[in-house]
């Protein structure tokens, strides 16, 4: 069976093309031409403003003009994730699909369901001629995955609709009705690189983590699941411990709101020291098999010699740097104490980079910080510049962004607790989730709206292991057209 023949096929349909359109972050050109032919196509009224989000509009159907309006909401932008070995052009290639059994998967990269699954269920029921709905509005927003930026800039006065459905969750049976707020911390340590003295006293080490699942850094990041810059610093942390090790480089994770896969880093060591190290790296491997084998099944670790390198980073830059990087703070910090299994505070030690700039050579280290209570949000954010700062010559804060308070009183939550009720003669599961959505910055702007996130059951966003449930996408479908139905 391939994606064509899969049901709901009006969904599926549109999924695939989308998946057919180059999206990345701040990136999202093509996506934005596609979908405005895609409406002219349908005979859709859509505007496209300045920040690249664009709002199609469909008249209510007969009986339902006196309905109050509803939106619909998606972003349009994709994670790119890939596997070393994968080729793929995000910029210019399609996304390559498969079946399998129930999940749509891609071929060594990020599927990008998370979030095109939504924007397919919305443009669906936009163009079905079935549907009975009240006046609807689609709003697909860029660059939600990297800065908000489409509901940063999205102007007062543009939406009408006074209930909107968010569709940007990705479980099954659930719907939120708050998200928790995010701020990223961007730290950079400038060097100036140091040549190699007495070459032949050391043997050059290359040392590689690998095999983790890696995920959403909100939503997996209470799973137990490694993070390989943090598995690496500990390393390099333990071997400087017990020699003079010189860091030649080190690189690892991708994105800031992605748990890291994957990191790697070149040493250095006295020749007479390098079968010491590999018995440590043997002895380590054991010891963090022990602490999260039973989750990483596939975590690996690996230590080869290679081609002495041509500069260092200085031995004091180096210390601070791996000092900093080890004593920053990663992973689930607090539980929420007022909804039953809700990460409150979390903090992400996202990618650590070799870069140059205008003043030189330098290491950036990207970290993502999320709570769903605003002052522990900043205080978690301080803490991890003051770890950071050991080392790093700048560090700066961006922007941030504001949680979204649940409403259990809200009457759009009623109306979906009951299509869901009805279709499936179960209770949907109301909560609350710890990875960021627009509707904190929506409501700044439009203080008004009663608003709830569904969507399909994903697993492994934000990595090549990212897959969608047919099923569970079929369910979805039937529930967001009850919904719009009852209203």
């Amino acid at each position: 069976m391939n994606i064509h023949e899969l049901q709901p096929k009006e969904v599926f349909s549109i999924f695939h093309e989308i998946t057919q359109v180059p999206r990345p972050s701040k990136r999202e050109g093509k996506i934005i031409e596609w979908l405005k032919a895609f409406a002219m196509k349908h005979n859709l009224e859509h505007t496209v403003d300045e920040a690249g989000n664009i709002i199609m509009r469909k008249p209510a159907t007969p009986g339902y003009e006196d309905k109050p309006g509803v939106i619909l909401q998606a972003h349009m932008d994709m994670v790119c994730e890939k596997n070393n070995d994968t080729v793929h052009d995000f910029d210019n290639d399609p996304i390559h699909t498969y079946i399998d059994g129930d999940f749509i998967k891609a071929e060594g990269t990020t599927l990008g369901a998370d979030n095109g699954i939504g924007m397919a269920l919305m443009l669906a029921a936009i163009t079905s001629e079935m549907l009975q709905h009240p006046a609807l509005e689609c709003l697909f927003t860029v660059d939600e995955e990297t800065g908000l930026t489409g509901a940063f800039r999205l102007q007062d006065g543009c939406l009408n609709g006074k209930q909107l459905i968010n569709l940007d969750s990705e479980d099954d049976g659930q719907v939120f009705i708050g998200c928790a707020g995010g701020i990223d911390t961007l730290a950079k340590m400038h060097y100036e690189a140091k040549g190699l003295e007495a070459r032949g006293e050391r043997l050059a080490m290359h040392i590689k983590v690998g095999g983790l699942m890696g995920g959403h850094s909100g939503d997996d990041i209470n799973k137990g699941r490694g993070n390989a810059n943090k598995i690496l610093v500990r390393f390099l942390y333990m071997v400087m411990q017990k020699t003079d090790m010189q860091l030649a480089s080190i690189n690892g994770g991708n994105l800031r709101n992605a748990i890291a896969r994957e990191a790697e880093a070149t040493i250095l060591v006295p020749m007479f020291f390098k079968e010491d190290v590999r018995v440590m790296l043997n002895h380590y491997i054991a010891t963090i098999e022990s602490e999260i084998g039973d989750v990483e099944k596939d975590f690996c670790m690996t230590l080869e010699s290679t081609d002495t390198p041509a500069t260092i980073i200085p031995a004091d830059k180096a210390k601070v740097l791996i000092q900093a990087l080890y004593a920053c703070p990663h992973g689930m910090m607090a539980m929420s104490k007022t909804i039953p299994g809700l990460v409150e505070t979390s903090t992400n030690l996202a990618s650590v980079k070799m870069k140059e700039d205008e003043k030189g050579a330098f290491i950036e280290v990207n970290t993502s910080q999320r709570s769903s209570i605003e002052s522990k949000k900043h205080d978690l954010k301080q803490m991890v510049e003051c770890a950071l700062a050991l080392a790093c010559d700048e560090v700066t804060h961006g922007d941030g962004y504001p949680g979204w308070a649940p409403n259990p009183q809200s009457p759009l939550l009623e109306v979906t607790k009951k299509a869901y009720q009805d279709l499936f003669a179960a209770e949907p599961k109301v909560l609350a989730i710890h990875a960021g959505l627009e509707c904190g910055l929506f409501l700044e702007k439009y203080p008004y709206l009663d608003m709830v996130s569904i969507g399909p059951q994903m697993f492994s966003v934000h990595s090549p292991q990212e897959r969608l449930s047919i099923a569970s996408t079929g369910k979805c479908w039937e529930w967001l057209q009850r919904i719009l139905e009852a209203l």
